[in-house]
């Protein structure tokens, strides 16, 4: 006769980790229907444990990466710790935190990228001129991120840095690459985008993003009042490569003290867009410029 089966109640039972491991893994096995058989996932989990650490939590604990990557408590333990290992990330035991090296993944990119290096001495050349910060970006998605800087004095209240990360629509770079990409990729971002309120005056409906955008591909430039913080007034223009098709945007940023939008648009507008066309010809020009 067979042994009989142990009572409910005696009966063993997995832990909430395992039950989690479980539907993760569940998670991940159709999401891998979907992906090439290149696709490494152990990668994209090590990373996204990278990007759980910003700003605002500049330092976590194993629950916090845990809870904000998805990973069990198990799988962000054993990414944490070879980060430690790898000099990535310091702990003291407890809370998790980047370490300076973690720039060396940021600057690979930046250092296979001339952009930023064309671009620096014509951005000084034209802060010196017109006395606003002047910035370079590239979209990433639905965000710009900053690749080249030259600030005067800060007039806004988050810090920007080399590597800071804005939502594009609120932006005047971000409009500027936004209203470049084809229209089926703007589709699919207008339809899926949380257009958040960032102030009063932020443009949050899709159709009236969609208007301004068509606006801006026909004028060549973009001008943002105030929508990404108050009393920011910025100005963009895009920056062509060598098929004409645009690979970054440059803007300058002033304090709404400085005048209206039409103020600094005739201002500063004639000076942008020739800095913009003095890096796109130093561009076309190569590293024997």
């Amino acid at each position: 006769m067979s042994a009989s089966r142990p009572p409910l109640a005696a009966r063993p039972t997995a832990s909430a980790e395992a039950v989690r491991a479980v539907q993760a893994e569940a998670g991940a096995v159709s999401e891998e229907t979907a992906r090439s058989p290149e696709f490494v996932q152990s990668l994209e989990r090590g990373l996204a444990v990278i990007r759980a650490f910003d700003a605002e939590h500049p330092q976590l604990t194993l629950s916090d990466v845990a809870r904000t990557t998805g990973l069990t408590r198990a799988a962000a333990r054993r990414f944490l710790l070879t980060l430690v290992e790898l000099g990535y990330v310091h702990t003291d035991g407890r809370l998790f935190s980047l370490r300076p090296r973690i720039l060396e993944l940021g600057y690979a990119y930046l250092s296979s990228l001339s952009l930023p290096e064309v671009a620096q001495p014509h951005m000084e050349a034209l802060v010196a001129q017109v006395h606003e910060s002047c910035s370079v970006s590239v979209l990433d998605g639905g965000e710009v991120v900053y690749v080249a800087r030259v600030p005067t004095k800060r007039i806004m209240t988050v810090g920007i840095n080399v590597g800071t990360r804005f939502p594009a629509y609120a932006t005047s770079m971000g409009r500027v690459l936004l209203a470049a990409q084809p229209a089926d990729w703007l589709d699919d971002y207008l339809a899926e985008a949380e257009l958040r309120p960032l102030t009063r005056r932020t443009v949050t409906d899709p159709a009236k993003l969609r208007t301004v955008l068509k606006k801006i591909a026909a004028q060549g430039y973009a001008i943002v009042d105030q929508e990404l913080e108050e009393g920011l007034r910025s100005l963009a223009a895009p920056i062509r490569g060598d098929n004409g098709s645009v690979i970054a945007a440059v803007n300058v940023s002033a304090h709404a003290s400085r005048g209206s939008s039409e103020t600094i648009r005739k201002e500063l507008l004639p000076p942008l867009l020739a800095t913009a066309e003095r890096i796109e010809e130093d561009l076309r020009a190569g590293p024997n410029r």
